[in-house]
């Protein structure tokens, strides 16, 4: 990379040029739904409703009117009920348009009517089709008239939003501090910079690669999200790791014989790191979520760019700057050495008093990880929305009109001959406060669709058994849907999937371990004392987001319970996360075993030269992940609560604590392998 610098530099500029003139329109072309369990029973209801009927399914717009004053019959709401409909027409995304229906969506007062604008696209076409129209939807608001647009395409549109604001917000944010954190832990502007520089280009380069992935297949907006914040902790960490690693060289080398030692070194930690984080989210993979999936394909384009661009682009511009690395730098940079006297002290204190030190950790991780036996998960309510948006507002008016379960309708879909029956049936389930009469497609298809309206609020837990009800109760040729009833599916989907990634995911991070370290023993351990940070930082989420604890300073009304996706993807990151430093921790340890042949000095030294880095890296990380926490939306504040919670937990009492009190305890065991399995393992030496 050094000794052919120049075309590294230029095949860079020609791919971030080429990427980069997608990037722009990243968030306005990624896909805003997909939040469904693929082949469930409700999907196959949405599907039949928009061929069949429409397009009344769970994807179309809802659009309330309402007026304290005037009824539905009078002539100024009347005229603002054909305003609304001819939004919709002439657009081919909408389907039939219906106005309101006395005895349907008439309110009793007669003061409140939905206009119902079918669905003729996907989910994400039709999240897409309320973006573009809902401004001159609510436009239409005056003279006593209220207009808001609501139903499911309306919330993902609105949440989309929310989301996408705040993670801007947090990003802004978090660059200055990420910054100031690198130039005290470097002490050099110079150097801080680079890990900087090494993110904005993974960033771009994959913010239009998905965009160019967007149109093979719908990839969720929300993965270009998380691909953001996961590209700005993982790429500085590499960095941070082989910067670190390159000054140190360059006190006894020339530039380019330090790369090579550096690359040797720090550069095989840094691929096993992204390889380790790599696999264990295509994991999620297997997950039947476009949503979830898509979000673990954006977060592992963005690994793979700043991975590529750690491995070419950084020792390029190292050998490239050579010793001007230290340019700029603060006073106590320059008597700084890369083994760091504080860390190597705590490294003996740990080896002389292993037992205290290892009781306390596990005592606190224990502790922590004990409420995670009580954690409830559900997909997200409309409380996740800000209270001002069109879509809440609107639900607000549905509920107080039409009753609580008004806006969460059950759709079922039924042949004809069996319509009446499954109306009486439905009519007589426990938490169905109303049927609608059995409508028959227009298209002579032999089905039937009617509207089972619950008596309770979409995202109660009882929910749950209503639908369950539903679907045993009913005639066997009915098929039960509506927007509760996939928010349900996905979560089963959810939790049923759970298990098979965690599984994989422990799996893969311990043979990945076992190759890098030929370590059965110490591999095996740092999986389990991952699995141990990972449980506890659930346990802070449980008494966070599902007790209410600290809610009041956090800004957020807990809605009891974690929202559904996040034990799946949040595991996948945080173990990600975990092995990062693990494998920077042991592979350094790696390396003075294989000089020196001793236990103690592989602890020490093995502190002594990456604690320092562990220490910044999680500084950095935690203070990205926290200024997610200051999102106003529910769903940024969890991720970076989660993630900020596992990562202070992961590397100070882990990986600065445990781990090495683990390897004092082990001793000459820990790196021990038996003759067959080094002979069947790649050879991979850390020693230069």
């Amino acid at each position: 990379m050094v000794t052919h610098r120049r075309w590294v530099f230029g095949v860079w500029l020609i791919v971030l040029v080429a990427l980069g003139s997608f990037a722009p329109s990243v968030f306005s072309s990624l896909a805003g739904a997909g939040w469904q369990a693929n082949g469930s029973e409700s999907v196959q209801v949405r599907e039949l409703a928009q061929q069949h009927f429409g397009g009344n399914s769970s994807a179309a717009v809802q659009v309330v009117v309402h007026s304290d004053s005037a009824s539905i019959t009078d002539p100024a709401v009347q005229d603002v009920i054909a305003d609304v409909s001819g939004v919709f027409t002439g657009d081919a995304r909408f389907g039939d348009v219906v106005a309101p229906q006395p005895g349907m969506t008439i309110s009793p007062d007669g003061r409140t009517g939905i206009v119902i604008a079918g669905a003729n696209g996907t989910t994400d076409e039709m999240v897409k089709a309320v973006d573009d129209v809902k401004e001159r939807l609510t436009a239409l608001s005056g003279n006593g008239i209220e207009v808001y647009p609501t139903g499911s395409s309306a919330l993902w549109s609105d949440f989309n939003k929310a989301n996408h604001d705040a993670m801007i917000q947090a990003e802004l944010f978090s660059w200055p501090v990420t910054l100031a954190i690198m130039v005290l832990a470097f002490g050099s502007l110079v150097a801080a910079g680079l890990p900087l520089l090494l993110t904005v280009a993974g960033l771009v380069a994959s913010a239009g690669g998905l965009v160019l992935l967007n149109g093979v297949t719908p990839i969720s907006v929300w993965a270009m999200n998380f691909a953001m914040m996961f590209a700005l902790a993982l790429g500085i960490d590499y960095a941070l790791f082989i910067v670190a690693r390159f000054r140190d060289a360059l006190r006894n080398a020339d530039p380019r014989a330090a790369v090579a030692e550096t690359m040797d070194t720090a550069g095989k930690a840094v691929v096993l790191s992204g390889l380790t984080v790599l696999v264990s989210l295509s994991a999620v993979l297997l997950v039947p979520a476009p949503a979830v999936r898509t979000m673990a394909v954006g977060i592992m384009l963005a690994v793979a760019f700043v991975l590529l661009a750690t491995m070419t682009l950084l020792p390029a511009a190292l050998g490239a700057l050579g010793p001007k690395v230290n340019a700029a730098s603060l006073p106590y940079a320059k008597r700084q050495a890369h083994r760091s006297p504080k860390f190597a002290a705590w490294g003996e204190l740990l080896h002389k008093h292993p037992w205290p030190f290892a009781l306390v950790s596990v005592g606190i991780l224990i502790a922590l990880a004990l409420p995670v036996l009580g954690l409830k998960v559900a997909m997200p309510s409309i409380a996740v929305v800000p209270e001002d948006a069109p879509v809440r507002q609107g639900y607000a008016l549905v509920q107080a009109q039409f009753g609580p379960g008004a806006p969460g309708a059950l759709q079922v879909v039924v042949p004809d001959a069996d319509a009446v029956e499954t109306a009486t049936v439905a009519a007589g389930v426990d938490g169905i406060s109303m049927v609608t009469p059995p409508q028959s497609a227009a298209d002579d298809s032999g089905y039937a669709l009617l509207q089972a309206i619950p008596s309770v609020d979409p995202s109660d837990e009882a929910m749950g058994s209503i639908l369950a009800d539903l679907r045993s109760t009913l005639p066997d040729s009915a098929l039960v849907g509506g927007a509760p009833a996939e928010n349900l599916d996905l979560q089963q989907a959810l939790n049923d999937y759970l298990p098979i990634v965690v599984g994989i995911i422990l799996v893969l991070g311990f043979v990945l371990l076992l190759v890098a370290l030929q370590a059965p023993l110490i591999a095996l351990l740092g999986t389990v004392v991952s699995l141990l940070s990972t449980a506890a930082a659930f346990g802070v989420a449980k008494l966070i987001f599902q007790d209410g604890h600290g809610s009041s300073l956090l800004g957020f009304t807990p809605q009891g319970f974690l929202d559904g996706w996040g034990p799946v993807f949040f595991f996948a990151m945080i173990f990600a996360i975990a092995m990062d430093y693990t494998v920077f921790l042991l592979a350094t340890a790696k390396e003075h075993y294989e000089r020196s042949g001793d236990s103690k000095v592989a602890q020490v030294d093995g502190l002594a030269h990456s604690g320092r880095v562990i220490f910044a890296a999680a500084a950095v990380m935690v203070a990205v992940f926290f200024t997610f926490a200051l999102s106003d939306p529910l769903p940024p504040k969890e991720m970076g609560i989660i993630l900020g919670v596992a990562v202070l937990l992961d590397a100070f009492l882990v990986r600065l604590v445990l781990l090495p009190v683990l390897l004092r305890l082990t001793g000459h065991g820990a790196w021990w392998s038996p003759a067959w399995l080094r002979a069947v393992l790649p050879s991979i030496r850390f020693s230069h």
